[in-house]
């Protein structure tokens, strides 16, 4: 039985975020040894919006800018030619040392050269966004949100963020709406703050309708048994992946779907990705295919979004599954960190393996 969304709604998915830009060699070179870089809009979550938005349902990010500063206008005007739509606070830049957007630097690697991803979040303006800054009876009664997604990065990323996303999927859960939750676990977000974290991951799966994680996000995140991380031979794996699937189905009642990604990495221009995915007590699994890859950050993420674009749709589990891995090896293709399919269509051939020229 496919997961049913609300019947009226202005948003297909919505997402707590904080928004930065991310920049990349334009010809695959090491960072230490560039000049010119690809300047994008970024975040884990605003990248899982963009496949539904680019297919025809307007996304939301909730976030926070620095005012008149020439990055948030940016990351504004690449949202809405994303066809997805922004609310936050503006605040003060409070000078040099003050607030400013997450720089995100990152090169593509190339062959066994793996890739490098530095961040400097130093005084990230997102890390201070609160729950009073939204009018949630707006976004989720008046206007609707069919899919509130949220990702583990962002709930560790600060104490607000972390309490800023469990009162906003509780809020959303009141006005019916369906909750994604991508672990997404980062050790270093957590330093420190390992009970605190895992209490209130705990929580919003608790809630959760789709949940989403890799071995180690349901191990480390949720305390939760499951297959050593890591191995070149993950089709040995399946059955510890499917015990730990179960485990989580156990003590998360409440929830659907729980999802899973496979990938093992070959060298930085090839992995093999696949996925697994039960609801209603079935398992379907996507055996690791071959994919090439340009730059592999956001493949993940666009899996998830692929995945919430077919829960929009109605469509049945595994097919749900089957769109979500293609958007996933659509990514990788571009140097982009998120999915801009031009058709369904295009998602489907990737899926078939179809890569003949279309005229």
């Amino acid at each position: 039985m496919a997961l049913k969304v609300k019947d009226n709604f202005t948003y297909g998915v919505a997402c707590p975020t904080s928004m930065g830009v991310r920049i990349t060699p334009v010809d695959r070179m090491p960072v230490q040894n560039s000049h010119m870089f690809y300047m994008q809009a970024t975040s884990a979550e605003s990248n899982v919006v963009n496949i539904s938005s680019s297919l025809g349902y307007k996304g939301l990010v909730l976030t926070k800018f620095v005012k008149d500063n020439a990055i948030a206008t940016f990351i504004q005007n690449e949202l809405r030619s994303r066809n997805i739509d922004y609310e936050g606070a503006c605040v003060e830049p409070g000078g040099p040392w003050g607030y400013r957007h997450q720089f995100n630097i990152a090169d593509s690697g190339y062959g066994m050269r793996g890739p490098v991803v530095t961040n400097d979040r130093a005084g990230e303006v997102g890390r201070t966004i609160s729950i009073d800054e939204f009018d949630l009876k707006k976004i989720f009664g008046e206007k609707g949100v069919a899919i509130l997604h949220i990702s583990g990065l962002v709930a560790a990323l600060s104490e607000n963020t972390s309490k800023f996303c469990l009162e906003l999927a509780k809020a959303a859960k009141e006005y019916g709406t369906l909750i994604s939750f991508d672990l997404n676990y980062r050790a270093s977000f957590w330093k420190g703050r390992e009970e605190e974290l895992r209490n209130i991951f705990t929580e919003i799966a608790s809630i959760t309708d789709i949940l989403i994680g890799n071995e180690e996000d349901y191990q480390l995140a949720l305390g939760l048994q499951g297959p050593e991380a890591g191995g070149k031979d993950i089709s040995s794996k399946i059955e510890a992946f499917k015990g730990m699937i179960l485990t989580a189905k156990e003590k998360f009642k409440n929830t659907s779907m729980f999802a899973t990604t496979l990938r093992t990495v070959v060298n930085a221009n090839e992995h093999k990705w696949g996925a697994i995915l039960e609801s209603d007590g079935k398992f379907y699994v996507e055996d690791q295919r071959d994919i090439p890859v340009l730059d592999r950050i956001g493949g993940g993420d666009g899996f998830t979004g692929g995945l919430l674009y077919g829960v929009l749709k109605g469509w049945d589990a595994e097919k749900c599954m089957q769109f979500g891995w293609a958007s996933g090896a659509l990514v990788p293709t571009t140097l982009n960190d998120y999915g801009s399919p031009s058709s369904e269509d295009q998602i489907w051939s990737i899926y078939a393996g179809n890569a003949r020229v279309k005229r």
